[in-house]
């Protein structure tokens, strides 16, 4: 089982997107629960997106998350990628995909301190 917090879809989308992919989850089985959970972040390249959180299964995760994109035609960010290389630091780093259907449009890099567990924030964004 698992679970993130850097997942989000794109602005004005995120009760209904959140509910599909719950009913998505339930009608095909599958370990899942996503929930909004009030914070928003501002893109340059890709602009403001709603996070959400989840619980259960990886893949179904990353599965759903591209067919709500394809569903509503949205882009949506796909987190919880982290880096190889293990470092004890003050500040910790998530690493996300902005997608549009399947194409990948670009990455995120997220950071949030460790020691006052605040919201991530973009701390850097490419397009690709």
């Amino acid at each position: 089982m698992g679970d993130a917090e850097t997942f989000g879809v794109e602005k004005g989308y995120g009760e209904q997107a959140v509910q599909w992919m719950n009913e998505e989850a339930k009608k095909l089985g599958w370990k899942f629960e996503a929930r909004l959970y009030g914070y928003e972040i501002e893109t340059k390249n890709f602009g403001p997106f709603e996070m959400f959180s989840w619980i259960g299964d990886t893949k179904a995760a990353r599965s759903l998350v591209i067919k709500v994109s394809k569903r509503f035609k949205i882009k949506v960010i796909e987190g919880g990628y982290k880096a190889r290389e293990v470092m004890l630091k003050v500040e910790k780093t998530d690493y996300a995909m902005v997608r549009k259907g399947n194409r990948v449009i670009g990455h995120i890099e997220f950071s949030s301190s460790r020691l006052t567990g605040s919201k991530w924030v973009v701390k850097l964004e490419e397009r690709k």
